[in-house]
């Protein structure tokens, strides 16, 4: 099965049948309502103007083909990572689990944590960032700004050292708020730039474009069931750094 995706003049074939395969072997979680993907630092989640295949697009195939289903399937986008971020990311397969998983994380129940390794030792082994960040709509970049700043965002999250190699810290990151580019931009600000993150002052990029952060976990209350999940996303399998990190977790 081949579909089209247009990006101006150009039309990219792309072959469904290829990623449905591969996809399967990265379904976390499945069921009537959900679907939760462990995401490829190359994927985008949805569509945008570059016109490369969505991982959006790929799970909907995924779902046509294992269920049978002709026409259009629904999948809701209820969040995103960046495109060269890794890790679990959840879709809602019927607008009843889209609706409420919205609520949620407009809420603040739904848990989320990352792994990201970084150049410099943060300055204690755990602490709690906030930074008021705004924007940059042209840069695609966000800035921390003086509280007040108009347009500035409050970022917070949590961090504590895990790890360590001999040119590099692995930190465990607990999102609180969810703003553009918040860990890339609140970690660079405390000192710490992720690998291969090059936006974020990181001194080089990685080989494949990716940058050492992996969202690991996601917890919440499941928005049909009510059953409690907490799935976990496999590091990357490919990459030496995170498997020598991997014994440490």
């Amino acid at each position: 099965m081949w579909t089209s995706l247009t990006n101006g003049n150009n039309t990219k074939p792309f072959s469904w049948m290829n990623s449905i395969k591969k996809l399967s072997e990265r379904v976390l979680y499945e069921d009537n309502h959900l679907i939760i993907i462990n995401k490829l630092p190359s994927e985008i989640v949805q569509g945008d103007k570059t016109g490369d295949a969505p991982l959006s697009g790929a799970v909907k195939a995924y779902i046509g083909q294992k269920f049978n289903k002709p026409g259009n399937v629904f999948l809701g986008v209820t969040h995103r990572i960046d495109r060269p971020v890794s890790g679990a990311v959840i879709f809602a397969r019927t607008s009843k689990a889209l609706t409420r998983l919205n609520e949620m994380f407009k809420a603040g129940n739904i848990q989320k944590k990352y792994l990201a390794v970084v150049s410099n030792s943060p300055p204690t082994a755990s602490g709690h960032l906030v930074h008021f960040l705004k924007k940059n709509e042209k840069q695609n970049k966000s800035y921390p700004h003086k509280e007040g700043t108009l347009g500035a965002k409050r970022a917070e999250l949590k961090y504590q050292l895990i790890g360590r190699s001999d040119k590099y810290f692995l930190l465990e990151v607990e999102l609180l708020t969810g703003r553009h580019h918040q860990i890339r931009a609140q970690l660079s600000a405390a000192g710490c730039p992720i690998k291969g993150d090059l936006k974020y002052g990181f001194d080089r990029p990685n080989k494949d474009g990716s940058i050492h952060l992996h969202a690991r976990s996601v917890e919440f209350t499941h928005p049909v069931s009510k059953t409690y999940l907490k799935i976990m996303a496999p590091l990357p399998a490919d990459d030496v750094l995170w498997l020598h990190f991997h014994k440490m977790i």
